[in-house]
């Protein structure tokens, strides 16, 4: 491998310490904005969206007060929509791609006629499984799902198109085709690195997109109610999370040069792989593991505490100093994502018989931030986050961690695409953000010279 090549390790090393290492405190020096970041933690504002909007703090008098998180879908606060969904007994996520696409809830009768449009859709071009799934199995489901995406390009009768219109009919066809070409990936991967018995199923021509999906993956097609809903509740609550997310704000980047539908969306789906985005819920989930395994006594509170201390002072775990799924860069108090997952994290684990394990998580979520400002000496207010949950219900779904993050993206599609068509039309401008060059003037010498 060239990993292994001792030119190459003398190179590579070289260059990461004289070549691409940055001093901080030309950051400070310069006053630029690391990661789109203010000085006080707050995002630094580019652009305007009438999509969705994430609420978890007020400033007063110049400084940041923590209240207790909220999110609105197109002014809508989604807690509002879940307990409609939960008081009526039926799934939400057809009315949110609704909602978001089209910036106002459905009649019941638009509802129903969109929710055919979308079954309609569901089924993959002649022969892409077998040529663009089957034929090339990834280990990464991500990485398999965004190349659909961009194949999905070559299956288009009018693919650079960019118009309003045709940018709205290839994102609807995405958002109907996601949960199939991320089920067709899996049974692959399973297959092929695997050896497990290879399992297609069609997509349903009757069911939603949640009870879809788990047909599709099982082998028996079977699933609870409690199993439906919570998906469902799942794809509502990560379908959108205002343009600065870094998906979403990949898109609006990708979209602002006028490219393709499909190069756009599948730059987003590789932001959300990441382990600092989307990933994040498994990391939580590798986290966890390592808790039980190290923690005898998951009720006793100062045994847990003490392998908390470990882990935020990096003695344990990745040695990160990260309890991950704890703390998020706009929620203070609350993440509400999180406390309506809980909720629903409470009922699986009764009906699964996971109960110690989910009064393991209370306990972490309970004395993280006071451990974290004791051994930090950090004031920041800090909460779990919808990541801390999710993994952990992911699990008593019985859903395997490969499909985490593409579970994330079938759902956040649809919050992709709003973007993408209100970059297409409010946008217009080619987004081109400053990096200050600090490279030292010198003069090219011949080679003989050197």
């Amino acid at each position: 491998m060239l990993q292994n090549n001792p030119t190459f390790q003398k190179l590579a090393a070289q260059a990461k310490k004289d070549v691409y290492t940055i001093p901080l405190e030309l950051y400070r020096l310069y006053n630029v904005k690391r990661g789109l970041r203010n000085e006080d933690g707050t995002g630094v504002l580019v652009g305007l969206t009438n999509i969705g909007a994430v609420h978890g703090y007020i400033v007063s008098e110049g400084e940041k007060e923590a209240v207790p998180g909220q999110l609105f879908y197109r002014g809508i606060d989604v807690q509002d929509i879940v307990n409609a969904c939960i008081k009526e007994d039926r799934h939400g996520f057809e009315e949110i791609i609704y909602l978001l696409l089209f910036g106002r809830l459905p009649k019941q009768e638009e509802l129903d006629e969109f929710t055919k449009l979308l079954i309609s859709l569901r089924s993959l071009p002649e022969n892409f499984t077998e040529d663009m799934i089957l034929k090339a199995p990834s280990k990464s489901i991500m990485n398999k799902l965004a190349r659909c995406v961009l194949a999905s390009y070559s299956y288009d009768d009018n693919p650079d198109d960019t118009s309003f219109e045709n940018v709205l009919r290839q994102v609807i066809e995405l958002i109907a085709r996601f949960p199939a070409m991320v089920a067709y990936s899996y049974q692959a991967y399973r297959h092929y690195y695997h050896k497990e018995s290879l399992v297609i199923h069609p997509p349903s021509d009757t069911l939603d997109t949640a009870c879809n999906f788990l047909q599709m993956i099982r082998s028996d097609r079977c699933y609870s109610k409690l199993e439906a809903d919570t998906l469902d509740l799942l794809l509502i609550l990560h379908a959108e999370h205002g343009g600065g997310n870094n998906s979403a704000f990949a898109t609006h980047v990708i979209a602002s040069t006028g490219t393709d539908t499909y190069s756009a969306i599948a730059a987003a789906v590789g932001s959300l792989k990441g382990p600092k985005h989307g990933g994040a819920n498994e990391r939580v989930m590798s986290m966890m593991e390592d808790i039980k395994r190290n923690v005898k006594d998951w009720s006793n509170e100062k045994e847990v505490a003490d392998y908390i201390v470990k882990i935020l002072r990096k003695e344990a775990f990745d040695r990160s100093g990260l309890v991950y799924g704890m703390g998020h860069a706009v929620y203070t108090l609350s993440d509400p994502r999180a406390v309506m997952l809980k909720e629903k994290a409470r009922q699986l684990a009764k009906d699964k018989n996971m109960e110690e394990e989910f009064h393991l998580y209370e306990l972490i979520e309970k004395l993280t931030p006071g451990l974290f400002k004791e051994v930090k000496n950090d004031s920041k207010i800090i909460c779990a986050n919808v990541d801390f949950y999710s993994g952990f219900v992911y699990k008593m779904l019985n859903m395997p961690e490969e499909l985490y993050t593409p579970l994330f993206a079938i759902s956040r599609i649809a919050g992709w695409s709003a973007h993408l068509l209100e970059e297409i039309v409010a946008g217009q401008r080619i987004m081109r953000p400053a990096y200050k060059s600090i490279a030292k003037k010198s003069e090219y010498v011949n080679i003989k010279d050197r």
